[in-house]
């Protein structure tokens, strides 16, 4: 499960403070990750909107599941490497303040040309810890 950022902490616990205000992204893009620092590249891959999400569960700790499928289409020519973690940005390309801290998928992925890659509802899971 992904934790939030260091940065999104600090943005959240601010705005409940009142010592600053919270402006949410307009859109919340999925990053893919070879190792826990370095974004995929390849032919044909961007980062990926996901605005569909649940309400938090009443869990300890709270958790939030993406509720639509997330679809990063087909890899083009050349491969992506291994995907093996995601990240949640606030922009779709370069340096950002992510939202999420890198998260291991529970397994990885070799992603070819020519390969789909999607991720089904409620396969990525957001805490709040």
């Amino acid at each position: 499960m992904a934790g939030l950022s260091r940065y999104a902490q600090r943005e959240l616990l601010d705005h409940l403070m009142k010592v600053g205000a919270y402006t949410a992204p307009t859109h919340i893009y999925v990053a893919l990750f070879t190792d826990s620092s370095t974004e995929c590249t390849g032919t044909d891959y961007a980062r990926e909107i996901c605005d569909s999400w649940d309400a938090a569960t009443d869990a300890d700790p709270c958790v939030v599941d993406n509720t639509g499928i997330i679809d990063f289409g087909t890899a083009g020519a050349g491969d992506w490497g291994t995907i093996s973690h995601f990240r949640l940005s606030d922009a779709a390309t370069g340096a950002t303040n992510w939202l999420t801290d890198a998260t291991e998928l529970t397994t990885s992925k070799t992603i070819n040309s020519g390969d789909p890659v999607t991720f089904p509802a409620g396969d990525l899971d957001i805490t709040l810890d």
